[in-house]
């Protein structure tokens, strides 16, 4: 019987692909930070602080998956 090796190429071009795109999400969530989420503190009012909560919800989510922690931890 012989072997076959798996060409996994197609996997690991999608996988990098899809990395690329985190990267690049992360490189545009961390300015988009820097500048606070483009608010001044004379602007930020109940509405600014609902949305970061919903941004820092989400992310918390995909951190706890990540590093299995939260409802993901074992």
């Amino acid at each position: 019987m012989s072997r076959r090796t798996t060409d996994n190429s197609k996997a690991i071009d999608a996988f990098l692909a899809a990395k690329a795109e985190i990267d690049t999400m992360l490189e545009r969530l961390a300015a988009l930070s820097a500048d606070h989420f483009e608010t001044s503190p004379d602007e930020i009012n109940w509405g600014h602080v609902g949305t970061i909560n919903h941004y820092r919800d989400r992310l918390r989510e995909i951190t706890d998956s990540a590093f299995k922690e939260g409802e993901y931890a074992d």
